[in-house]
Parts: structure tokens; sequence; C-alpha cells
């Protein structure tokens, strides 16, 4: 039943951390779409620079957020950072009253908080494993048949 677990877990990692980094790369393409099109008119007021530029250093964060992911080690902050992330972008896009596209990223952001809490659990649960003595793990039968014979 655990390997369904982490198999499961293992896809929503690769998912969360491969969308941020296409999205990410895409903001200097815009092949998906103008990007730009998705800030509110509030935020571009507030900006120092122009919303290109900006939606750049909006794909670094996304690539840096989504990289984290590829490392089991650091996936539980990267699903946190990541959920962080799309509730930012969710809060943009209400703003901008695209409730459609903010309803999306507000479940995604749910679904990446709840795998950074399924990967920080099966961490534990690998610790708590790798803890136990080897002279109680790795005993063989014949070793535990002899000693009561």
């Amino acid at each position: 039943m655990r390997s369904d677990v982490d198999r499961e877990s293992e896809v929503m990692r690769w998912t969360y951390a491969l969308v941020p980094v296409v999205a990410g790369a895409d903001k200097f393409a815009n092949l998906i779409t103008d990007w730009g099109k998705y800030l509110s008119p509030a935020a571009r007021r507030a900006l120092p620079v122009s919303p290109r530029t900006f939606m750049r250093a909006v794909g670094v964060i996304e690539i840096a957020a989504g990289s984290l992911l590829f490392s089991r080690k650091t996936a539980p902050l990267g699903a946190y950072v990541v959920g962080g992330w799309l509730g930012a972008i969710a809060a943009n896009l209400i703003a901008n009253r695209s409730f459609d596209v903010a309803v999306r990223d507000i479940v995604m952001g749910i679904g990446a908080f709840a795998l950074a809490q399924r990967l920080r659990k099966a961490a534990r649960e690998r610790r708590e494993h790798d803890e136990v003595p080897a002279s109680v793990s790795t005993r063989s039968a014949a070793e535990f048949a002899g000693a009561y014979t």
C-alpha cells in the first residue's frame, strides 16, 4: 500500500515541479499565452518596471520554486513555496476579476500544500524506519531460530 502512496506522491511532485518550470520559462517566450494580460490594473500601476520585465522576474521565481520540487530533500519546501505562490497569483487574478482562473490556482495551491504535508510525513516515516536498530531489522531467520534452540 505504501508504494501506491509513494507513487502518487511522486506523480504529484513531478507535476508541481514541471508546471511552474514550463510556465516560468514561457514568461520569456509568451508561447502559451500573453502572461501580461493577467496583471491587474493596480499591479501594473504599482510596478517600477514594465509588465514584460516584471513577468520575466515572475518566470525566474516560478522556475526556482518548481526546481525545489525536483529534489526529494527540498520537495516539501518547494511544495509550500509553489502553494504560496499560487495563492499570490490567485489574489492578483481576483483583483483583475479573472475569477475562473483564480479558482483554478486556489485549488492547485491547496493541492501543493497537501503535497507538502504528504512529503513531510513520508520523510518522517523514512527517518523513523532508518532509526530501527540493525540488530532488529536485519537479523536473519536462521540467527533468530538459532537463538531459541
